[in-house]
């Protein structure tokens, strides 16, 4: 947090002489039914304004009405002067300096256009010229000047005013009740939330705004536990902080308990918004269930935000059918859509790629590029992983040639990571690693931690030492690095170079933890399973499941390819880990848990990845469903024939 010099309010501070000296501030003329008359009608004159000649001749009207001393009417004009960006420092103060007895709003409608047009330090200095003369300040004042220390991020002078606001009131007048959510806004801003809370705590009526901006800054410092406390606390929630707390969960990789939030705003009878539906849609996306899917579309189509409407939501809800697996549900979408920007093509064709349909990714690439649509890095990190999971290399190389004069995009390190993946995945290991030499900034881990995962595919462990070397300086406490070259490393049979990198994980201390699948069940149930955990309730029926799969496999002729099994162990140990990997006993549950017409559709489409033995399934309709077995954040569609290292059958 940035905190500049404080400016002291002292009482010393020098006062120019065309401000306003009066010791009768307060003096209030008698009331006068024809002036009265010539304000209301003057007032409406400048709320029709709409430029400053017409205020400039409202100004030469107010004269000749005599109405030059009136505050009441000045007051309306500087804050009309304020709202058309005219500097303080010419017409408007010029006008102030001939009232010869300005009243609190006057004073603080030039401070306010101090603060608003700047400069900022002006409005001090007339706050304090404005005590000397005796004016009291209002809470209009205050609010003005707490924004000025917001904008200046200076705590410090924050602090002075927030005493001086409780010297003229303390926590119970007025001042705190109309002030209280810009001193707030002013310490969240400035990073002490905990000062913010107490002004929470302490202001006469809880207002839902301070509170929800209270919230939203302990969100994004990650203390979602505080935020939930304070939601608690609030009398009144609108949608505004229930969409804050939806969106605050779904940012803090929270999904589930987005979903929950918005499951108890549904049942308390607030409709939600586009802002809400963002925030859920966030979440599904996140949490890659499937159960939420058509619900969200409905809600959106029945609150009037239907994708064929509204292009945010619509663009989210590809997102979140495509990262959920429903890659044709998503299509769905994208086609009933009226509008469309970068982002619905950038969020379909991502889908498109990760899910191994290359080549509708690259026709629907192809149609951007007829629109006045231009590409961003995020289209372009979508094409490119198209052509790395389809090995169209020669495509690839051309694109990341010309995205720069061609498209006006540079290239990002998370473009050089594809263009790796893609030469690493097609077995050029030796440009992949040229162009990571070559790269004009500093590889981050993604780039060298594609091209070990390519050294994995090829079986190269000279190149994996070299990226795993990068990796262990970048990440050195990311333990799949060391795991991923240790693979490596016992696939090339170099056992001693493996207890080296497990010598070095213990001293480390580093410890792996289990691989995790998870897969959704009819109704929206998640099942989670653990490489090697066979506690399942139902693990002798998925074991079954597993055996009968891998006889009719092995039938087309498979064999387990026991070198990825990283140990120097028995064959019929390392068919006893492979035949346990976490995703097999997700896809063995869920075939398990299916109709019967189901699962013989699956088991004859059943292929296994020789790379990382995952089953895919190839069906192109398995009964109007898709599996999708998510293994952290990385989604599987078996439909497609998608699995963890990239290949394709």
């Amino acid at each position: 947090m940035r905190i500049p010099t404080t400016f002291r309010l002292s009482s010393d501070t020098f006062r120019k002489n065309h401000y306003p000296s009066s010791s009768s501030s307060s003096f209030i003329p008698p009331p006068n039914p024809i002036h009265q008359l010539f304000e209301s009608r003057i007032i409406s004159t400048l709320n029709s304004c709409t430029h400053l000649t017409h205020l400039k001749a409202a100004h030469a009207r107010i004269y000749r009405c005599g109405l030059d001393q009136s505050s009441y009417v000045l007051t309306k004009l500087i804050r009309i002067f304020t709202k058309f960006n005219s500097p303080m420092a010419g017409y408007p103060r010029a006008i102030f300096s001939q009232v010869r007895h300005p009243n609190s709003f006057l004073w603080t409608a030039l401070i306010r256009g101090y603060v608003v047009n700047g400069p900022i330090s002006e409005a001090l200095v007339l706050y304090d010229c404005m005590r000397k003369n005796g004016a009291l300040p209002t809470s209009f004042t205050f609010c003005a000047l707490f924004k000025a220390a917001t904008l200046m991020e200076d705590v410090g002078l924050g602090c002075q005013l927030h005493g001086q606001m409780f010297k003229f009131g303390g926590f119970s007048s007025e001042l705190f009740l109309n002030a209280g959510n810009t001193l707030i806004d002013l310490y969240v801003k400035c990073g002490v939330l905990e000062c913010a809370h107490k002004v929470f705590d302490e202001i006469p009526v809880r207002d839902v705004v301070s509170g929800t901006s209270l919230i939203v800054a302990y969100a994004k410092g990650g203390a979602m536990e505080a935020a939930m406390g304070l939601f608690d606390e609030l009398d009144v929630k609108d949608s505004v902080v229930w969409t804050a707390m939806i969106t605050s969960y779904s940012q803090n990789a929270r999904p589930k308990d987005a979903l929950d939030m918005f499951d108890r705003m549904q049942c308390c009878g607030i409709e939600a918004d586009e802002f809400t539906l963002a925030g859920v849609i966030s979440a599904c996306a996140q949490l890659g269930t499937t159960n939420y899917l058509t619900r969200i579309r409905d809600i959106a189509e029945r609150s009037g935000h239907g994708p064929d409407r509204n292009v945010v939501i619509g663009s989210a809800l590809v997102d979140m059918f495509a990262k959920c697996g429903r890659v044709d549900g998503a299509y769905e979408i994208f086609k009933v859509m009226r509008e469309r920007n970068v982002y619905t093509y950038s969020s379909m064709i991502l889908g498109f790629a990760v899910h191994g349909r290359a080549a509708e990714a690259m026709q629907l690439f192809y149609e951007m590029e007829k629109t006045d649509i231009r590409p961003n890095k995020i289209t372009l990190i979508g094409i490119l992983t198209a052509c790395s999971h389809a090995g169209m290399v020669d495509e690839g190389r051309q694109l990341f040639r010309i995205m720069e004069e061609k498209y006006g995009v540079t290239p990002t390190g998370d473009h050089y990571t594809c263009m790796v993946d893609l030469l690493g995945r097609s077995g050029h290991l030796e440009e992949a690693l040229a162009l990571a030499k070559s790269m004009p900034l500093d590889p981050h881990g993604g780039v060298w931690g594609a091209l070990l995962g390519a050294c994995r595919i090829h079986n190269n462990p000279d190149i994996a030492k070299v990226a795993a070397s990068h990796l262990f300086e970048l990440e050195p406490n990311n333990i799949g690095n060391y795991v991923l070259l240790a693979n490596i490393l016992s696939s090339a049979g170099r056992w001693d170079s493996v207890t080296r990198v497990r010598t070095m994980m213990k001293i480390k201390g580093l410890k792996k933890i289990p691989a995790r699948s998870w897969v959704e069940g009819l109704k929206g149930h998640i099942q989670e399973f653990f490489a090697g955990d066979l506690t399942h309730p139902r693990s002798r029926e998925i074991k079954q499941v597993l055996e009968d799969l891998l006889t009719r496999l092995k039938l087309h002729g498979y064999q387990p390819n026991f070198n990825s099994v990283s140990y120097d162990v028995s064959d019929d140990d390392k068919r006893q880990i492979l035949m346990t990997h976490s995703e097999k006993l997700a896809l063995a549950y869920e075939l398990l848990t299916t109709d019967s017409a189901h699962t013989i559709r699956i088991m004859k489409n059943l292929r296994i990845c020789e790379d990382c033995h995952i089953f895919m399934c190839g069906a192109s309709k398995i009964t109007g469903r898709e599996i999708v077995v998510r293994d952290n954040l990385r989604f599987h569609h078996f439909r497609d024939g998608s699995c963890s290292c990239g290949n394709f059958w």
